[in-house]
């Protein structure tokens, strides 16, 4: 009899436990769903586990936010997809309660079961379960309807696709501002379903009603889902209808907003032109050069911080041209700001040196070299050697173009440096290029020699460091001997 008893012992232990006034004994009963469904089998799990979920009326958060990660990944405890639509109905109501972290997990294993379900099931329970919350009378209901949509627009007739279209644009103006936020932080997810034609009219007009918003948090939110907006665009669409959004906002009288502009800039010049992030970056420099360098002197230390964080990953994407005459004096004024974080983002960034000089394309590494030359120019020999040079001597490539990089910012930096730096830390790079096996590398060695021969004085030979003194006397000779062999 103890035998036959045995099966029905999980369900009479959850029950019980998910009874009990101590919290942590019902929050552990929760968290060994998986192990009780186990010990149940497929069948009992489905009529007797799932409804009892369905009905429990716990409200500690804790626990609701433990049974709604499990339920995720129930679907195996039911005996395969075919009977995942059980799972909507308990999570159907987590959607609807009042702490958001309960809500977000049960949205997130919602999307989980929705992305395995069959189609016939996703039209037959899923698309109804999100119109109800869409329509839900607390906003809760609402928010989390939000969401889904992503999910269930594949799978719905054209019918309920154009129904579906309308009552997001709804959501997006909903009274509620937690309903709209929501709304603008799924935006980019629901509009990767939609059609392209509904794409550039219906979505992009919803767009432009989040970017107006009376509330800072939504034109914030906003401002984040124009990043995948402007990768489902084609360049030119994203051009004429999400640029001179975002040139706008950066004059946004709420610091929050100008802050994701900012934060968000890099992401924008790639999203700019899907085909060529190259041009669209060129095309951003020339057309935001206002706004790009209000954000530089924003009232905000924190706009600026966040400009410097990205701007000098946006440098790679420019020609020589763009970058010295739209990103440089922004850079420099970044670099002078007179809050210590702003000016740390920009120095921390500089170990992208590196990638600069490395690119594949010349006029990038010839934009970075001369920029360098700038920043030496600007702020002196010590804190060029110790932010620049130091990074420069560190490139190591197999690739001759970007040895040859190198020797042109020697060539370049070394009249900035002065004598002792040039002889000490610039000198010993080149002679060592001299040895090279590539004759382009030699040849570009005698250029560079020959452009040091004002900087490295006879003097200098007689100098009281040994170092300098070594590294002197073989610039001259090798200065010699090209003078010799030209």
């Amino acid at each position: 009899m103890a035998m036959l008893d045995e099966p029905l012992r999980p369900v009479s232990i959850l029950i019980h436990e998910l009874r009990n006034d101590d919290i942590q004994l019902r929050l552990n009963s929760m968290r060994r769903l998986s192990t009780i469904a186990r010990a149940l089998g497929e069948e009992r799990t489905r009529k007797e586990l799932i409804p009892f979920l369905t009905a429990n009326s716990d409200d500690d958060d804790v626990v609701l936010l433990a049974m709604a990660e499990e339920l995720g990944d129930f679907i195996p405890f039911l005996g395969g997809v075919e009977h995942a639509y059980l799972l909507l109905s308990p999570l159907e109501s987590l959607c609807t309660v009042e702490e958001s972290c309960v809500r977000n997990k049960a949205v997130e294993s919602l999307c989980r079961i929705g992305a395995q379900m069959r189609e016939s099931d996703l039209v037959n329970w899923f698309i109804p379960l999100l119109k109800r919350l869409a329509d839900g009378e607390w906003f809760t209901a609402r928010v989390s309807a939000c969401g889904l949509f992503h999910i269930a627009y594949p799978s719905a007739t054209e019918t309920l696709k154009t129904e579906f279209r309308s009552i997001y644009s709804q959501l997006c103006q909903d009274d509620m501002p937690m309903v709209r936020r929501s709304a603008a932080s799924n935006l980019g997810k629901f509009a990767a379903t939609v059609e392209p034609s509904h794409l550039k009219t219906q979505i992009m007009s919803i767009f432009d009603d989040l970017t107006q918003d009376e509330q800072d948090s939504v034109r914030v939110l906003a401002v984040e889902s124009s990043t995948p907006l402007g990768k489902l665009l084609e360049p030119q669409d994203c051009l004429a209808l999400i640029l001179p959004v975002i040139v706008n906002l950066s004059q946004d009288k709420s610091w929050r907003v100008r802050y994701m502009v900012a934060n968000q800039l890099y992401e924008h010049c790639e999203a700019v032109g899907t085909e060529s992030a190259r041009e669209g970056a060129k095309y951003y420099a020339k057309k935001k050069p206002q706004g790009s360098s209000e954000l530089s002197l924003d009232s905000s230390q924190h706009v600026r911080s966040a400009l410097a964080s990205v701007i000098t990953g946006i440098a790679p994407n420019l020609g020589k041209d763009a970058t010295i005459d739209h990103l440089l004096p922004i850079f420099l004024s970044l670099l002078k700001d007179e809050i210590p974080d702003v000016r740390l983002n920009i120095i921390s960034k500089l170990d992208q040196v590196n990638q600069w000089l490395q690119d594949k394309v010349f006029s990038v590494r010839e934009a970075a070299v001369n920029n360098l030359k700038r920043l030496a120019e600007e702020f002196g020999p010590e804190w060029a050697m110790q932010h620049i040079v130091s990074q420069i001597l560190e490139v190591k490539n197999q690739h001759y173009l970007h040895r040859m990089t190198v020797l042109s910012a020697i060539s370049l930096l070394a009249p900035v440096m002065g004598p002792e730096i040039t002889c000490s830390k610039l000198l010993p790079n080149v002679i060592s290029a001299s040895k090279d096996r590539v004759p382009n590398i030699k040849f570009n060695v005698a250029k560079v020699l020959q452009s040091l021969i004002p900087i490295v004085d006879k003097s200098l030979a007689e100098d009281p460091d040994v170092d300098v003194r070594f590294f002197a006397n073989q610039a001259l000779q090798a200065v010699n001997h090209v003078a010799v062999s030209s």
